[in-house]
């Protein structure tokens, strides 16, 4: 682990983040825990799921982000410490290698669950997971899996699924945000999503952002080149707003 560090923020807020090396198996995953450090008691934990890019810096702000809004903020790793790009090819095969096998997503993912339930300053029977693109469709996938989350929230994550949630399984309400000229979400995926929810008698809402594409919360989207991206300051700030007010609920 590297040294605490210490970030002061808007408001009250007294933000201290950590570095974390955690295991699934073999592999070495790195990491990135922030809280209030000037909040009282247990608050609730909230799972952090990268792009396809990887473990990055728009993953590691979205956790400080929830650290400032009261939350324990928890960036993990689906790849492997290091495995962080900005070329789509290298992303694709990234994806790739971890989601031939479910069976390894799943663990990549509750070793980060746990890993965060260890931290002294969460409450254990509060917690959700929000994931963006890749990390969408993850967060997704432990839901149809009944993982047990109060609440799993995607941003402009893929929504069709080969495994379909089963009546009665999922456990956690779920809250999609999506682009509206997102061509990697388009409207037919969403219906057939809200479809497979409504069978499954899942809790859920979905909210698309008018003329929002693919990476509408990433401020660095326009930096890979491909043209399917872009960021959207409105829909960034609405869909966080969305997530925040699910969060108020649940919690």
């Amino acid at each position: 682990m590297t040294a605490v560090l210490l970030t002061l923020s808007a408001g009250s807020a007294t933000v201290k983040t950590r570095e974390i090396e955690y295991r699934q198996g073999e592999t070495v995953l790195q990491g990135f825990i922030a809280w209030d450090d000037a909040a009282p008691g247990k608050r609730p934990g909230v799972l952090v799921v990268h792009e396809w890019w990887g473990h990055n810096e728009h993953a590691r702000n979205q956790a400080r982000r929830l650290a400032e809004a009261g939350y324990v903020g928890f960036a993990l790793d689906m790849y492997g410490k290091g495995k962080v790009t900005t070329h789509p090819q290298d992303a694709q095969a990234f994806v790739s290698e971890v989601t031939k096998d479910p069976a390894v997503l799943a663990a990549r993912f509750n070793a980060a669950l746990e890993q965060l339930k260890r931290d002294p300053h969460v409450d254990t029977t509060r917690i959700a997971a929000i994931g963006y693109c890749f990390g969408g469709a993850v967060v997704l996938d432990m839901a149809r899996a009944g993982t047990p989350l109060a609440a799993v929230v995607t941003f402009h994550g893929a929504l069709a699924t080969k495994t379909p949630a089963q009546p009665g399984k999922i456990k956690a309400r779920i809250l999609v945000l999506a682009g509206g000229a997102d061509p990697f979400v388009p409207p037919e995926q969403i219906e057939g999503f809200k479809r497979e929810m409504q069978a499954a008698g899942a809790r859920f809402e979905v909210i698309v952002y008018p003329g929002a594409k693919h990476g509408f919360t990433n401020p660095n989207a326009g930096q890979y080149g491909m043209p399917q991206l872009a960021y959207d300051a409105q829909a960034d700030r609405e869909s966080w707003a969305a997530m925040l007010k699910l969060f108020k609920e649940v919690f």
